[in-house]
Parts: C-alpha cells; structure tokens; sequence
C-alpha cells in the first residue's frame, strides 16, 4: 500500500471514529430525552449525524476510486446543486433551450475539461466563454420580460454550483514537488477544514453567542460562534497540516482563508434563499437541507484555495 493510500484511510477511519462517538452520544441523548422523538433539536442533531454518515461513505468511496471517483462525485454535486439552484430562479419555458444547454452541455463540459487536465480552458469557459454565448441562447427565444433577471441568475448559478464546485476535483492536477499521489489528500483536507468551521461555528454560537452576526439573514449565527468556529477549525487544519504540501504556518494562513471564506459564502447564499423566501435550498439531505446548503461554503472556498495553492506550490 503506498504512504498516500496509508494516510487517505487513516483519515477515512480517523473521521469514522468520530461518527461513532457522535452517533452513540446521539442515541444515548435521544433514549433519555426524546424517547418518543418529542425533543426536536435532538432529533434534528441525530438526523443530521445519520446524513454525515451518508456523506462521510459517500466521499470516501470517492476518494478510494481516485481521479474518477472524486470528478465524478463532484460532477454529480453540481448537477443536483444547479438543479436546486434552478428552482428558485425566474426562468421561464422561453429558457428551456438554455436550461437544457447549461444541465447537458456546459456541465459535462466543464468536468470533462477537468477531468482531461486542460486548466488553460476549464479556468476560463464558464466565466468567459458560457457568459456571452448562453445569452445569446436565451435571446434568440425572443421573450424579453425579465429577460436580464433570468440571464443573470443563470450565470450566477453555473458559477457557483458548476465553476465552483469543479474546482475541488481540480485540485487533483496540482503538481507540487515532493507531493506527487497525495492530492486526493489536499481535496479532504479543504472538506475537513470548512466542513468542521461550520459545524464548530454552531457548537460555539449554542455554548457562547451572544451577539448576533447578520439576524436577517441566518439569526442563528452569531459573533462569538463564527470566531470559536473559524479559529477552532484553523486549528485543527493546523494539527492536519501532514495531509498536506504545506507547513504547520502555511497551514494555519491558508486554514484561516478557506473558513472565513466559507462563512462568508454562507452569509451570501443565506442572503439569496431569504430573497427568496426559503429557508433552505432543498429537501434532499435530512437534518441538512439541499445539497447547496452543504456545499455553500466549500464552493466559496474551493477556487480561491485552488489558485492560491497552484500560484505559490505547484510547478506544472
């Protein structure tokens, strides 16, 4: 088994370990204070333990197939994030056309660029290339009510849950001296960090929040819960440095950026469901809401991680 293979399972156990002390202190909260399921907040909490599990398999099955495992994991995320996206715009049966190119066309596009390694084209066909040819599309429907609105949102959209979200896969083509077979490394450590700041941000904003950090826009969240949270996960991104090409200071920069980044992109895709009038982006993840809501601060994190570490480490 080579050393990269040895520590992407030691991680996948590492995190298995924590589940089940999550899961057995889940049941043993629920046995005394919801045995009837009465207690919503901890039916709530053993619904999400029960979907981390889900996700936990689902990534480590992923990552254990390699290059196609995780491209295709993520091309999957993205799909069903653009289709929660997609609900919630002002699109109209004029935009079949450009709905249909933006799910079959630009998508698949996008990963197969990735996943063929072409940085030169994937880093740019969404934002240059889709972002003045998918309006022509739509033009040619020839309805023009809203017809700035729908345009808009349709980029917005495919930026955040396409050219986003590709970017984490991306990440597999960084060739970083003496860090050759180890990238699927780098991807968990990005998922660990930003996924732990934000449920660390919840666990300090129940123990210590006082003051609340934008009420209209997720009430729970609150100063002292995003500071515990972002430093407790920098933290622990620090301890995780070995997971990575960087070194326990680099570490701690580069764990800061992707959590306040990743708090950051909650607060903005907050700020879009309550426009909206929703209070999550879809149903599909019990305890969890859509998949945007899981992925909300990784798809803000993820490009700026990406060229931040390709400019300073990678030498391809």
């Amino acid at each position: 088994m080579s050393p990269a293979r040895h520590d992407l399972l030691t991680v996948i156990l590492g995190i298995g370990g924590v589940l089940v002390l999550a899961s057995v202190i889940g049941a043993l909260l629920g046995r005394r204070y919801s045995p009837q399921g009465q207690n919503a907040a901890i039916e709530n909490l053993n619904d999400r333990i029960r979907a981390w599990w889900l996700m936990v398999l689902a990534l480590a099955l992923a990552f254990l197939g390699g290059r196609a495992g995780v491209i295709g994991l993520f091309a999957i995320c993205a799909f069903a994030a653009l289709r929660e996206f997609m609900t919630l715009t002002n699109a109209t049966r004029a935009d079949h056309r450009t709905l249909a190119a933006a799910f079959f066309i630009v998508l698949p596009v996008q990963f197969w660029l990735v996943w063929i390694g072409w940085y030169g084209l994937y880093a740019i066909f969404i934002p240059v290339w889709v972002f003045l040819l998918l309006p022509i599309v739509s033009v040619l429907a020839g309805e023009t009510r809203n017809y700035l609105v729908r345009v808009a949102e349709m980029q917005w959209a495919l930026m955040i849950c396409v050219f986003c979200v590709s970017h984490v896969p991306a990440l597999l083509d960084l060739k970083i001296p003496g860090y050759g077979g180890r990238n699927v490394l780098l991807i968990a450590w990005l998922v660990i960090v930003v996924q732990l700041s934000d449920v660390l941000q919840y666990v300090w904003g129940k123990l210590i929040g006082r003051r609340k950090l934008a009420p209209k826009l997720s009430p729970s969240k609150t100063v002292e819960g995003l500071a515990g949270g972002v430093l407790s996960a920098s933290a622990i991104g620090v301890a995780l440095w070995w997971m990575t090409p960087f070194r326990p200071l680099q570490a701690a920069g580069m764990a800061l950026m992707i959590t306040a980044l990743g708090a950051a992109g909650g607060l903005v895709m907050s700020a879009i469901k309550r426009d909206r009038g929703v209070k999550d982006w879809g149903h599909t993840i019990a305890g969890h809401g859509g998949f945007i809501d899981r992925l909300d601060s990784v798809v803000f994190a993820a490009p700026i991680f990406f060229h931040v570490t390709r400019y300073v480490w990678n030498v391809g």
